[in-house]
């Protein structure tokens, strides 16, 4: 974050204060020289990588979910390990050739019950009535131990979050350098309890209904000639429609994301 930026991001009582352009503020504090690293929010995975063909990577919700972030990433390779207790003590940590100090700053056994805490070494604020959604990198998985969701409210907080996991089993994990901890995004949260779903019936929306009975038709004739080896369908091999944000008419999509751009820290 620039000079620039620090002083338009504040109000006079030092409030985080939106942009003149709407956009909403993230500033970054750095609280430890040893913060881990933050980078947008990659689109590869490697089990995506390991699908035939890269598959899953035709699937554009997941890629743009993977990317609508800011990861913070292990500055280095590092074990943990729970016996299954529900004390402190009963997770170690371990990392070859690294000072003990620096690795408890990181990470540590701070709630007991199998729940891992990591240190980012930041301090976050954002505008008035935007949230940070704190989480594990999506669609990103460590066998034996969870990422845990919280939805901070960093608007105002004047202190840093830690981001937690939970092992689902006694077991040790691995992680290694560069792999994401955490993942922020930010949240609309003080509009949240605002939105009224309401039940909607299609009838009442005869050019949605219409477009659902065509999508439903072509998804259909579709996936019958991929099976039946139709060789035009084949060299196809995925209908396109989502990621090109259009309708199975033609029509384009008024607003559509097929890749994220997100800005790196300054």
């Amino acid at each position: 974050m620039t000079e620039t930026e620090a002083r338009s991001g504040t109000d006079p009582a030092g409030n985080a204060a939106p942009a003149a352009s709407g956009v909403p503020r993230l500033a970054c504090y750095r609280l430890d020289p040893r913060a881990a690293p933050i980078v947008p929010g990659r689109r590869e995975r490697e089990w995506m990588d390991q699908t035939s063909d890269h598959y899953a990577y035709r699937c554009l919700p997941l890629t743009i979910a993977n990317t609508s972030g800011w990861e913070l990433t292990s500055p280095f390779d590092f074990t943990v390990t729970w016996n299954g207790n529900q004390d402190n003590d009963a997770i170690t940590a371990h990392a070859t050739g690294l000072d003990p100090d620096a690795l408890r700053a990181f990470v540590t056994s701070h709630f007991g019950h199998g729940i891992l805490t990591f240190h980012t070494g930041w301090l976050f604020r954002t505008s008035p009535g935007w949230g940070l959604w704190v989480r594990g990198a999506p669609n990103f998985a460590k066998d034996g131990i969870h990422a845990l969701d919280g939805i901070v409210e960093s608007d105002w907080l004047p202190f840093p979050f830690t981001m937690n996991w939970r092992f689902t089993r006694p077991c040790t994990v691995h992680f290694r350098t560069g792999d994401p901890f955490c993942f922020i995004t930010l949240c609309p949260h003080a509009l949240l309890d605002r939105v009224r779903p309401e039940r909607a019936d299609m009838d009442d929306d005869p050019k949605l209904k219409a477009d659902y009975t065509e999508w439903g038709r072509s998804r259909a004739e579709f996936n019958k000639l991929l099976r039946e080896g139709d060789p035009a369908t084949v060299s196809r091999k995925w209908q396109r429609g989502y990621f090109q944000g259009t309708a199975s008419d033609g029509d384009h999509a008024p607003f559509h994301v097929a890749k994220r751009r997100l800005k790196p820290l300054e």
